[in-house]
């Protein structure tokens, strides 16, 4: 059954200058043929009339871009439509489009899901595209471009050579040894297999994706009415927490995404930390020991002695405003001022600092949780290594199907809708 051919705006919405519809499929020549008359020269931008093809009524002046397949975005036939912006001839042409038959609107990701099925890229490939689209600090959009363009899946590809030469090899011992053309020695297989176990090792042990994609969490914390609420405010530059005199007014977890030169953050607000008899401030004492627990970053705001043991810990020694607290106190970090800016900027820094470790250093490959359960399994089969060489043979396979599901050769279907499913409707 042939395969239906898709279209959709692939430029942001109308109104805006330029608006861009692609079009990919079998049916992609018969668009350009039906709206502009003729099909363009491959890969030169060509200016044509576009003209309704029930009543031959002009639509627009556009230029066509003809790409045919494989050597496209998509792998297959693709032709892109630069019209104007305008609201009323985008939907005139979508309309005209619709109307012609074999087309059908895309769904979201529809377009990248082609190009991974028609092998143009990988599935580490799509999803550094995918974080690339989503990308709002220069860190993030690095970071997914590296992935986006490869870096991962030639690492992989070294990775699997070397496991699939290894593999080659105990297969020829097992098969040929007793005709005396194959040396029976495994020694160099092995040794190539801990090579890559020790590679996939330290690309393991460096910091995940999900903190740089996602930001870095920084909880607030401390006894009530320390000013927790009035410094995240201040961090992120809008009244996101209701801030009062009365102690106890945040019950609940507050949180507001921010970036800070160039880093994301996602800070928390909590309740203050204390013994009461409010059973609803009681649950939100738990959410916020609870916080406590899962943060990358902890800022504490009560007496430094009483921080909790915890290895993101700044004490940060608020109301630096207030006669008598404009010095440190033994124990704190930083002495700050929410009201008049005092030590902010220290502060900054020093939560910078902390976040830096946790994140990748520039042009270092970021892993994501389902990229490093693949290549956990894979050095697990590799360290497993047993000496018997069909067992050892049969560890290599295991490797090697692991390093498949990253780059999605195999074991991914179940995964695929959730990933195109962040794409927009046009990518």
């Amino acid at each position: 059954m042939e395969k239906a051919t898709i279209f959709a705006l692939s430029s942001g919405a109308p109104p805006a200058a330029v608006g861009v519809i692609r079009v990919s499929g079998p049916c992609a020549g018969t668009a350009l043929a039906t709206l502009a008359g003729r099909i363009p020269v491959s890969r030169r931008a060509t200016l044509a009339w576009l003209a309704d093809p029930r009543t031959g009524e002009r639509l627009d002046r556009a230029l066509l871009l003809w790409f045919p397949g494989p050597g496209s975005a998509t792998g297959e036939d693709l032709a892109e439509f630069h019209i104007h912006g305008g609201r009323s001839v985008v939907a005139a042409v979508l309309d005209a489009l619709g109307r012609i038959e074999g087309l059908r609107a895309a769904r979201p990701g529809e377009f990248t899901r082609r190009a991974f099925e028609n092998g143009v890229l990988d599935l580490a490939e799509a999803e550094g595209l995918a974080d690339l689209l989503s990308a709002e600090t220069q860190a993030q959009r690095r970071a997914a471009l590296a992935m986006a363009a490869g870096a991962l899946s030639r690492r992989i590809e070294e990775w699997r050579e070397a496991v699939v030469g290894a593999a080659a090899r105990i297969e020829a011992i097992l098969d040929f040894a007793d005709e005396g053309d194959v040396a029976a020695d495994d020694t160099p297989a092995r040794a190539e297999a801990a090579r890559v176990a020790a590679e996939i090792g330290a690309m393991l042990a460096r910091p995940t994706a999900e903190r740089l994609r996602d930001g870095i969490r920084v909880v607030l914390a401390g006894p009530p009415n320390a000013g927790k609420s009035t410094l995240l405010n201040a961090l992120v530059g809008r009244e996101a927490a209701i801030t009062a005199e009365l102690p106890g007014t945040t019950r609940d977890l507050i949180e507001a995404p921010v970036a800070i030169d160039g880093i994301a953050y996602v800070l928390t607000d909590t309740a203050g930390l204390r013994v009461t008899d409010d059973r609803v401030e009681s649950i939100g004492v738990a959410r916020a020991r609870d916080a406590i627990e899962g943060a990358d970053i902890l800022l504490w705001l009560g007496a430094p002695k009483d921080c909790p043991a915890h290895e993101g810990a700044i004490a940060v020694q608020p109301r630096a405003d207030l006669p008598g607290r404009e010095a440190l106190v033994p124990g704190a970090a930083v002495a700050v001022s929410a009201r008049n800016g005092v030590g902010m900027e220290a502060l900054a820094e020093l939560i910078g600092a902390k976040a830096r470790v946790l994140l990748p250093r520039e042009g270092e490959l970021a892993l994501n949780l389902r990229q490093r359960e693949a290549l956990a399994d894979c050095k697990a089969a590799l360290d497993e290594a047993p000496g018997d060489p069909i067992l050892f043979a049969e560890s290599l396979r295991a490797a090697c199907r692991a390093l498949d599901r990253v780059t999605g050769r195999a074991g991914v279907e179940d995964m695929l809708d959730a990933l195109f499913g962040r794409f927009c409707i046009g990518k």
